[in-house]
């Protein structure tokens, strides 16, 4: 039986899938947010925001990607123009999930190029909206697949701003700047340290410690015990599985 399927009548349930514990830590990240826009990027983030909205969030608003506000359902409930979506990115009314080529220790993140930006080896999407987000309003980041390539001791070109080059800046730059998490396939980490540095906050149930040491570039902050990321609730994987997403789109983002 596939993970997105349903049990029959009295059949135990499918083990929860390591995509289900990302989809689960990446709801978390708007716990407690009350009423603020939230834009998640990629399928799981997505379906995060809808599970969050669905149960303990219920206050979230959430969009089509371009100018309507949308129900649980999709169904537009109200028209969002541009101008009034800048109000709310520049006042720290929306928290962004975004995703991250590059990551470092503070939270700096890249998604431009690879290589010296002159001359990259790779060059990817582009700046963006980065600055602007990270700056303006909480930035979240989801990583499919945590590696050294990614979580790397420095970035090759700052598009999201970290914690570092934000209160270097000054506080014109951190009056709304705050990176809440990073979700990776193999845990959760926050900044939640007296440098701002990045720290692991949770491991995904099968994942060690020294697997996460070893695909990260950088020294993270570790605590003396580190919890397992939440389990989902019986309801929650009902949601997941049978309401948002049912065709499956999680488990070809993080296969188990």
């Amino acid at each position: 039986m596939s993970p997105a399927s349903t049990p029959a009548p009295g059949a135990p349930a499918a083990a929860v899938t390591r995509a289900e514990y990302c989809v689960i830590a990446c709801a978390e990240a708007w716990r407690d947010n009350g009423e603020v826009l939230a834009s998640p990027m990629g399928p799981i983030p997505s379906i995060g925001a809808r599970l969050a909205k669905r149960t303990f969030s219920p206050d979230l608003l959430l969009t089509d990607g371009e100018a309507m506000l949308v129900g649980l359902d999709g169904t537009p409930e109200g028209w969002l123009p541009y101008r009034q979506h800048l109000t709310m990115v520049t006042g720290g009314r929306r928290h962004v999930m975004m995703g991250a080529s590059q990551l470092d220790r503070f939270g700096n993140q890249n998604i431009s190029c690879v290589g010296d930006w002159s001359r990259p080896t790779r060059q990817l999407l582009g700046v963006r909206g980065a600055p602007v987000n990270t700056l303006n309003n909480p930035t979240s980041y989801w990583v499919p697949r945590h590696s050294p390539r990614v979580f790397v001791e420095r970035v090759d070109m700052v598009c999201g701003v970290g914690y570092d080059r934000a209160a270097a800046a000054g506080p014109s730059a951190t009056r709304f700047h705050r990176i809440p998490r990073v979700v990776s396939d193999l845990g959760v980490f926050d900044f939640a340290t007296p440098d701002h540095s990045m720290r692991l906050a949770s491991l995904h149930p099968g994942v060690t410690v020294e697997q996460v040491r070893e695909a990260t570039a950088f020294g993270l902050s570790v605590p003396d015990e580190v919890p397992r990321t939440r389990e989902p609730t019986p309801e929650e994987l009902r949601l997941i599985r049978e309401v948002i997403d049912p065709g499956g789109a999680r488990d070809r983002e993080v296969r188990s």
